[in-house]
């Protein structure tokens, strides 16, 4: 028995999934390798471990690492949350001042590897890592490799929405309905983690509305008046009051992307015509928006399209191995929905 994950809700760019094909049978049909952009040092009063594991969650990974070392959890940091039915490498920073680095080798962990160990002079903060490299098997495909050959061009060249995945809205999908509840303060959450992602789903709801309508109307890849434009590796914003007049051309030119809301308090980013139109989209909203708000949450923007990077393919018989780097805060299932539609066992 398999379950299919659906994102037909979403408009999609280049048209209806190919076909079908089995995805994360086991977890190392889907491999993910944290790219840190940057060197540690080799010295300083936190210890970094390149770890691989399978099976576990970061926080579950995080809070194996400090009962390992017997030290409260909060001294174990890292940058992003990668996923948990998958085979996956990233950084953990240990904060140990004075104290030596524990061996590679003393670790034994069931589903955790330590395989590098070195040190820095700053902890690892979430999102200071450049991206994530995918690797991925896509079982039984449906699709001739023709059609997938032609489908996956459009992707790398156009890009896909930017949607937030389906992982953002928790496991059953009712993140943002709990969202909800705490903030009409029928739930309380005292976990600072928990709260935070319950927040996340509500404002990816949001950003993902505006950008299913931007999509919809064909205006997700051409620019209106009153834009604010970003940075695909980064999270910079040009405001339309810091804009120099030649965003459109660089924009054309694959230097710059449009962006969305990621909604919370203060005056929007977006001016004229484009606020006009995220307005309407977000009064649907009105009561995730004033809780985002009333939560602390600031105004902020993400691009709408995502493109892969690195990108390779490659057949083995019936099932297809897709390689790409995302930069961080990205889905691969944004990206695999492009080209087909994803089952899933039951069991996974």
């Amino acid at each position: 028995m398999s379950t299919r994950i659906s994102s037909d809700a979403l408009p999609k760019r280049h048209g209806s999934p190919l076909g079908s094909a089995i995805f994360r049978s086991k977890p190392e049909d889907f491999r993910v390798e944290e790219l840190l952009g940057f060197t540690p040092s080799g010295e300083g009063e936190h210890c970094l471990l390149w770890v691989e594991k399978c099976r576990m969650s970061s926080n579950e990974a995080a809070g194996l690492i400090a009962e390992k070392l017997g030290i409260r959890k909060r001294l174990v940091s890292h940058c992003g949350l990668k996923d948990r039915n998958a085979l996956t490498r990233q950084w953990f920073s240990v904060h140990i001042p004075g104290q030596e680095s524990p061996a590679a080798q003393a670790w034994n962990i069931e589903g955790l590897r330590v395989l590098k160990i070195t040190r820095n002079g700053r902890k690892l903060r979430r999102g200071v890592h450049a991206g994530n490299r995918f690797k991925i098997r896509l079982r039984q495909c449906s699709f001739t490799a023709a059609d997938m050959d032609q489908r996956w061009q459009m992707i790398c060249e156009h890009g896909v929405p930017n949607y937030f995945g389906l992982q953002r809205f928790g496991r059953d999908g009712n993140n943002v309905e709990k969202a909800r509840a705490m903030m009409r303060g029928e739930m309380q959450v005292h976990d600072r983690q928990l709260r935070g992602l319950f927040l996340s789903a509500a404002r990816s709801q949001i950003f993902n509305a505006v950008v299913a309508a931007r999509v919809g109307n064909a205006t997700w890849d051409t620019p209106m008046e009153g834009e604010v434009y970003g940075f695909a590796d980064n999270r910079s914003i040009i405001l339309p009051s810091k804009q120099r007049g030649d965003e459109c051309d660089r924009f054309c030119a694959q230097q710059l992307e449009l962006t969305a809301p990621l909604w919370g308090a203060g005056d929007p980013l977006s001016e004229s015509v484009v606020l006009t139109f995220e307005n309407g989209i977000v009064d649907q909203c009105r009561d995730l928006c004033t809780g985002l708000e009333e939560f602390g949450l600031r105004q902020e923007r993400r691009v709408m399209r995502l493109r892969p990077n690195a990108t390779s393919t490659q057949w083995q018989g019936r099932d297809l191995l897709l390689n790409f780097d995302l930069p961080k805060g990205a889905y691969a299932t944004t990206v695999l929905n492009a080209l087909c539609s994803l089952v899933t066992p039951s069991n996974c």
